[in-house]
């Protein structure tokens, strides 16, 4: 990058997750030559003070783009497979918030903080892993690399916003609907969200395991570089607007007192300990929407199996589940190079 120039960059979607990456390439100074918002219509969007014309995606809207940003939500497909690896031909680093490309082995699947390494050889193509996935494993990868992890049962509390705006609308609605009286329309879930619990995310499998649940024992195995690792997860949907939260349940290779997990936690970028709950310190989404760290408390150990410890996490889904986390790994990529490819 030529001095005092910036970056070409531009933004595909427009909803809450796209919202959330212009956002925070401006408030983080990321540096920008040109920032332009591409989504399936034109249209002005009001993102956070200011008006970005929205131009629909085409090939050709790529063209002199160096980094683009997939905002796409969880589970929807288009944008990324119809544009990603053409946008790569072009010259174009493309970074993907779906999940359409995850476990390609050509891409590296990353969460900065845990194996930013795997940018070393990327083809031009990196992808954000799930957002729960981060939430968890910013909280588990410190561990593992201290006391080896053998499993991991973790049941998730996902937050409305994970999918996207319109959900985000629906629960509003549903309480409105609730505290006046009337019926609770569910349109974006199969059932009312408000002042519910729905324990399935994704579409489940012929054993019942849902895509979601899958995506975290993949993903972990991926990203930890670890297979032999035993996940169970069960993920739900909670009548929270924003801020994911998991139980997490370790069995671990050596033993490790819960006051050196605090230690370790403690000392973990991007992970802040708050864990106290004889005076009610403890990790809520609240706490976490809004904030860069992920939240971790009610550390503590696990009689249950042999070198067990419990813990219990929060995140931003649209911060570091997915818009942050994405916007870290362009800042890592010039950290370490710029944002050249690496042949095949």
């Amino acid at each position: 990058m030529p001095a005092g120039q910036g970056y070409q960059v531009c933004v595909v979607g427009a909803g809450a997750v796209g919202k959330e990456m212009v956002r925070l390439l401006r408030e983080r100074r990321f540096p920008l030559r040109s920032l332009k918002v591409l989504a399936r219509r034109p249209r002005v969007e009001r993102i956070y003070g200011s008006d970005y014309e929205v131009r629909p995606a085409s090939e050709e809207e790529f063209r002199g783009v160096e980094l683009a940003f997939f905002a796409g939500t969880e589970g929807a497909k288009g944008a990324s497979r119809r544009f990603g690896w053409a946008a790569v031909e072009q010259g174009c680093v493309v970074i993907d918030n779906g999940d359409d490309f995850r476990m390609d082995e050509r891409v590296p699947l990353v969460i900065p903080e845990i194996n930013a390494h795997a940018l070393e050889k990327h083809r031009g193509f990196i992808a954000n892993p799930n957002c729960t996935t981060i939430v968890t494993l910013m909280a588990v990868a410190p561990i593992h690399r201290e006391a080896g992890v053998r499993r991991m049962v973790v049941c998730s509390y996902q937050a409305v916003s994970g999918s996207g705006s319109a959900a985000i609308a629906e629960l509003e609605e549903q309480v409105k609907a609730h505290c006046g009286g009337g019926a609770l329309e569910a349109k974006v879930y199969p059932r009312p969200i408000a002042f519910n619990v729905l324990p399935v995310i994704g579409s489940p499998d012929a054993d019942g395991t849902t895509s979601e649940e899958a995506k975290l024992r993949r993903e972990t195995h991926k990203i930890l570089g670890d297979s032999s690792i035993r996940v169970a997860a069960t993920c739900a949907r909670v009548p929270v607007f924003n801020g994911h939260s998991a139980a997490i349940h370790l069995e671990l290779e050596n033993a490790l007192a819960s006051e050196e997990a605090r230690r370790i936690l403690s000392a973990a970028p991007g992970v802040r300990v708050v864990d106290d709950p004889a005076r009610n310190v403890f990790p809520t989404p609240q706490d976490a929407s809004g904030r860069e760290e992920v939240l971790v408390g009610r550390i503590r150990r696990d009689d249950s199996v042999e070198h067990g410890l419990s813990l219990f996490v929060c995140g931003d889904n649209l911060w570091k589940g997915a818009a942050l986390n994405a916007v870290q790994i362009a800042e890592e990529l010039i950290r370490r190079r710029g944002l050249t490819p690496q042949p095949a």
